[in-house]
């Protein structure tokens, strides 16, 4: 049995089916399964949430048009968009998929259902899906619908749930840095744990850039395969690449390779790598997994990109992020002359908020209140 698991897939205008040559088509039509993170909401919906970054929806008919040809078999909608447009745009999605006879994992009408386990029948036994998405904006509670956020305990009790009813138990995970290459030290000790606790494979995306992967103890662990399509425009030159796995099954045992895949810029059509491109993007991910598997490199890796992002993130943590708008340019003025108001002191505050647990759960819970208000 051939499996294919996608990345990133949003289509927000109008996208033909013209666009996606056919070696593209091919590979997923002679697949026996094929997934997909669909990351755009299909609603009418117009009651965007309270959120930074951008709100995104599908086009509905390019979406299911692009769905069908591909025969997507099942969405994984544990994502950080899911929710952009609250609890109508979920249901919406979820009805969407249900009417044209596509599954879903990942999100529901509350936490219960989003964390449901997905199961496949196959000649080569059951298959357990299992899709959870890092706690950004989207995340289902006990009586509101959303994405299945991230729980380690949850998770743990899931992977070894569906381990007990199935021969294989497929992690599909969304969260990460954007456009960062690697996963953080705390990513790959939670995917590995992912393994540990019996996950057969263990794939992720949200990154919007392509990663390398590892076999940890035999089980393949994929960071981020990137997007498949994505009709919006971007900077950075990893926004076109992507990667699809597939999967094989034979006697319960599996078997994986990556299809290399782009994006044309403006037009977003879709077409496999081949020749040189293909050998080049691998190389890349050859380089990205010698890195993985090496602690110490991927520690100077992170603590790179640790020191690349300080400024932005220092930038949001100081009290200058709550000045209105109407005199926002007061607090520019004052960024470019690197003055943040912040001290030692407060810093410290806002990290035990953070990292104390029992803080951090009050934290969120006076802060819901307040946004609800």
């Amino acid at each position: 049995m051939k499996i294919l698991i996608a990345g990133d897939f949003v289509i927000n205008q109008p996208y033909s089916i013209d666009k996606i040559d056919q070696d593209v088509i091919d590979l997923f039509q002679k697949s026996d399964y094929n997934i997909v993170n669909l990351e755009a909401p299909v609603t009418n919906s117009t009651n965007k949430i309270l959120k930074t970054g951008p709100h995104l929806k599908a086009d509905k008919d390019s979406t299911l048009s692009v769905l069908k040809t591909l025969e997507i078999d099942l969405v994984t909608l544990a994502n950080n968009h899911i929710r952009d447009y609250d609890e109508e745009g979920v249901m919406d999605t979820l009805a969407f998929c249900n009417e044209n006879s596509i599954a879903t994992v990942g999100a529901g009408k509350n936490k219960e259902e989003a964390s449901n386990v997905f199961y496949i029948d196959s000649p080569e036994g059951k298959i357990g899906i299992i899709n959870v998405a890092e706690n950004e904006w989207a995340s289902a509670t006990d009586n509101n619908a959303g994405a299945n956020g991230m729980d380690l305990i949850d998770e743990v009790n899931k992977i070894q749930i569906a381990k007990s009813k199935s021969d294989l138990v497929f992690v599909i995970v969304h969260g990460g840095h954007e456009f960062y290459n690697f996963p953080s030290p705390r990513m790959q000790n939670q995917y590995r744990f992912y393994a540990d606790q019996g996950a057969d494979i263990v794939v992720g995306h949200h990154m919007h850039c392509i990663s390398g992967f590892e076999v940890y103890k035999g089980t393949p662990i994929y960071y981020s395969l990137g997007n498949l399509v994505f009709t919006l425009n971007n900077t950075q030159n990893d926004w076109y690449i992507g990667l699809i796995v597939e999967i094989e099954i034979k006697d319960k045992k599996i078997m994986h390779r990556l299809h290399p895949i782009s994006q044309q810029k403006e037009s977003f059509r879709l077409r496999l790598l081949n020749d040189f491109v293909r050998e080049e993007t691998m190389d890349r991910i050859a380089k990205f997994n010698q890195i993985i598997v090496n602690e110490a490199a991927l520690k100077e890796e992170w603590n790179q990109y640790v020191q690349l992002k300080s400024k932005s993130y220092l930038d949001m943590w100081s009290p200058l992020t709550f000045v209105p708008k109407r005199i926002r340019y007061f607090s520019a003025v004052l960024r470019r002359l690197n003055i943040y108001f912040l001290n030692k002191k407060g810093m410290s505050l806002f990290l035990n908020l953070q990292s104390c647990e029992a803080h951090s759960d009050m934290s969120k819970e006076v802060i819901n209140k307040y946004l609800k208000k």
